[in-house]
This record gives C-alpha cells, structure tokens and sequence, in this order.
C-alpha cells in the first residue's frame, strides 16, 4: 500500500511518515502542493493525508484534482481548524475521513487502517492489515511492526482462514475442512494445534494477542487487541 503525506509542518509530516512506514506502508512526503502534484504524477497512491492548509494552495484542490483522475484513491484530511463547514466540503470532494489536529498517532494509524482494508474488502485485495500486523496472501509475504517474518503454506492458509471470519468462533472441526487443500493434503487435530502455536509464536507480542483459544470449541480471531 502507498501512502502519501502532505502536511507543511516538518515534524508532525516525518512523524507520520515514520509511524506509517514502521508498520510496513510505502510512505512519501510533500511539504507543499507543488511537491505532491510532482509525486502524483510520477505514481498512483492508494491513500493520500491531506492537510487542508498549505503554503501554496490548499488540500481541498489537490482532493478535487486526484479524484478527477482516479476517483478509487482515499483521502484522509487533516486541520486544525474543527469547522463543519470545511468537513462538508471535504466529504463532497469524496474525503473518506478527517483528522482534527492534535490527534494520537496511534488512533491516526488505525483509522488508516480500518480505511485501508475497507478499501481492500471492496476491491477484492487479499490481505490483512491492521497497522501492526501486515499479510498478503497473494504475495506470501507479511511483516510484524514494519519488520519481515517467515510464515509456512499451511500457516497462510490458516491465517487466512481466521482473518476472513474474524471474531467468529471456528470450531477445530470446520478449520480442518478447510485446510484439507485440492490435493487432499490431510491436515490432523495434532498439525492444528502445532501450527496454531507457531503462528502466535510469530506474531503476538506481549501488547497484542490475535487468536482466543475458545476451550471446548476452537479458535477465534480478535485482530490484535490490547493484553
């Protein structure tokens, strides 16, 4: 996923741009309008953060311009100014949310990534991103915290599994099923559990657990949440 930031405040720009970038996005940032326009005609961004006020224009041209020519693009607008006014206006331009400033990064990161994998679930993309935790299955790739981690077949397989059916209990039985593949390569109750506890031994972290063990019945993914 590419992201690109506009915000002339030097720090609070290569704040987010490092804080996006360590959870695995592709980040450039522009300072003014004239550098984003340079950028957006070099490459196509799948999220751009736009500050409303620039020193050259403003965020609501640049909205207007990138949605003329590629209305799939998402908008984030960011402002100091909490004017409904200026909302309205971002929302009819095709804005997909807006940040009042000060904000906490890390609320600013999941919103980027509810909209992400918003914009994923709709376009058919296969992956999972939450902002800390990074799979693409088609590539058969995936990373913890912007840092690369090695995942087997079956643990794709599996994963994708939960992913898909998040805070669903599935039970061991209907995981099994599904992981009995086209070439009828069997997976047993043992190879489960094993594969279970490597994937948490590869991705949960003493701030976040991804897969609730429901005694009695399976497992279910609840997507990082806080310890």
């Amino acid at each position: 996923m590419r992201i690109l930031v506009v915000e002339d405040d030097q720090l609070l720009n290569k704040t987010l741009s490092y804080n996006l970038s360590a959870v695995g996005y592709s980040v450039d940032g522009a300072m003014s309008k004239a550098v984003a326009i340079r950028f957006l005609e070099k490459q196509d961004y799948d999220l751009i953060v736009l500050d409303v006020n620039l020193p050259d224009g403003n965020g609501f041209d640049i909205c207007r311009e990138v949605k003329e020519r590629r209305p799939d693009t998402a908008v984030i607008f960011l402002t100091a100014n909490d004017m409904e006014s200026d909302m309205l206006k971002g929302f009819e331009l095709g804005a997909d949310d807006y940040v009042t400033k000060p904000f906490p990064i890390s609320v600013f990161q999941k919103k980027v990534s509810a909209l992400l994998n918003r914009i994923s679930a709709q376009s058919g993309g296969d992956f999972y991103d939450d902002g800390n935790l990074y799979i693409n299955f088609s590539e058969l790739s995936a990373c913890l915290a912007g840092q690369p981690i090695t995942l087997t077949s079956l643990e794709y397989r599996l994963l994708k599994v939960l992913t898909k059916n998040s805070q669903t209990v599935l039970t061991r039985q209907v995981l099994l099923e599904k992981l009995w593949d086209a070439d009828e390569n069997y997976v047993d109750e043992h190879a489960l559990t094993t594969t279970i506890s490597r994937i948490r031994s590869k991705i949960e972290t003493n701030q976040h657990s991804y897969i609730k063990t429901v005694y009695g019945m399976g497992y279910m993914w609840i997507g990082g949440a806080q310890k």
